[in-house]
């Protein structure tokens, strides 16, 4: 079976399977209070290089987080707007999820 997603769905799912990954999920707790060079981040998840490359990709690719040159070195933040738009398709389920007893439908 396929399913057919508008683009906004298939942005979060992207952004929620890319936030599923633990490193991935250490590397957007790290750039919450500031932007990094990506060796920053290495030193700090204590993570190589080439596999840090594998994890900001996926995570730049979910539009989660920017990328930005300076000399030889890259630079990440966070991309707030996606984040955002999380924040939005959540609180939907907030705002509309009933909270009553389902009937027996089984008996």
């Amino acid at each position: 079976m396929q399913f057919i997603f508008s683009s906004e769905s298939a942005a979060v799912i992207a952004s929620f399977h890319a936030l599923s990954e633990p490193l991935r999920l250490s590397i957007v707790e790290l750039l919450v209070s500031q932007e990094l060079c990506v060796c920053d981040i290495c030193d700090r998840l204590k993570v190589s290089q080439s596999k840090l490359s594998f994890h900001l990709k996926t995570l730049k690719e979910a539009g989660l987080i920017l990328s930005r040159q300076e000399g030889r070195w890259i630079y990440y933040s966070l991309n707030v707007a996606q984040f955002a738009v999380l924040e939005h398709y959540l609180a939907d389920f907030r705002r509309k999820a009933v909270i009553s007893p389902s009937s027996n439908c089984c008996d």
